[in-house]
């Protein structure tokens, strides 16, 4: 046996840490899980603690924080095949950029704590996670399309309403001032205009006036997902269709058999 052939080498460890982000053994599903668990908790602590956000406790939890979602974003790059394809991924930009938002946070001349909230885009564009909540739910099989957009559209929101909060509100304003930063961001999306919260300087009404080119485009991307007919993700093997009604036998585009799994009739 070669010192290669050892089961402590690096490539063996490499290999199982593939198996545990992108196997499809229930240990690797219960893996996965647990990172969703992780993210979904960084998501809330993010956006819970934007309005206290310079409290020397917050920056301690973010910084142990950043460092297991650096250790997580380093060990993707690892075990990747493809690294130029992975780091091109909108999710794995967006852990680049809360990376830089906490460990860079003393060095930067603005504060760009609202990119943090982008970590949300992890939950709804990891392609193994999708794959197991396909897997493991018919709801969201046949729905994951609007599933994904609400994710954006939420993640948009919360971002520009952290932003707004960070660089016009204020945290002598605390939640009332947050909240007030959701309320506008929300009113502006939505084109409602109640008109008891406007921009009063030239960079204020810009960002109001990408909030809802961007916002609206989300929101109309939405609702087109929830109207659309239920389909599910299959590839057909024959001409590559990769959405399918969810009790279809044959491939309408070309014929063929297709092996979509249903949990059948009780």
């Amino acid at each position: 046996m070669t010192a290669e052939d050892t089961p402590d080498t690096p490539r063996d460890f490499k290999t199982r840490l593939r198996v545990l982000y992108t196997g499809w053994s229930r240990h690797s599903a219960r893996f996965r899980y647990a990172l969703l668990t992780f993210d979904l908790f960084t998501v809330a602590f993010f956006i819970l603690t934007a309005p206290v956000a310079s409290k020397p406790w917050v920056h301690g939890i973010e910084l142990g924080l950043g460092v297991i979602i650096l250790a997580d974003f380093v060990a993707r790059f690892w075990i990747s095949e493809r690294r130029w394809h992975h780091a091109t991924r909108l999710w794995v930009m967006a852990d680049a950029l809360v990376l830089a938002s906490i460990f860079l946070h003393t060095l930067l001349p603005v504060d760009l704590s609202f990119l943090r909230v982008l970590r949300l885009l992890r939950i709804g564009h990891s392609p193994e996670l999708m794959i197991d909540l396909r897997r493991v739910s018919t709801w969201f099989r046949l729905r994951d399309d609007a599933m994904l957009a609400l994710v954006n559209l939420v993640t948009f929101v919360l971002t520009m309403a952290t932003m707004i909060f960070v660089f016009f509100i204020g945290e002598e304003y605390g939640y009332s001032g947050y909240v007030d930063a959701i309320y506008f961001t929300v009113a502006t999306l939505t084109t409602t205009g109640f008109g008891d919260l406007v921009p009063s300087d030239p960079l204020s009404k810009l960002l109001t006036v990408i909030m809802m080119i961007v916002g609206v485009s989300l929101f109309v991307q939405l609702a087109r997902a929830v109207m659309k007919p239920a389909k599910v993700k299959y590839l057909c093997q024959s001409c590559g269709l990769n959405r399918h009604d969810p009790d279809a036998v044959h491939c309408k585009h070309c014929g063929a058999m297709v092996h979509i799994e249903t949990e059948g009739q009780h």
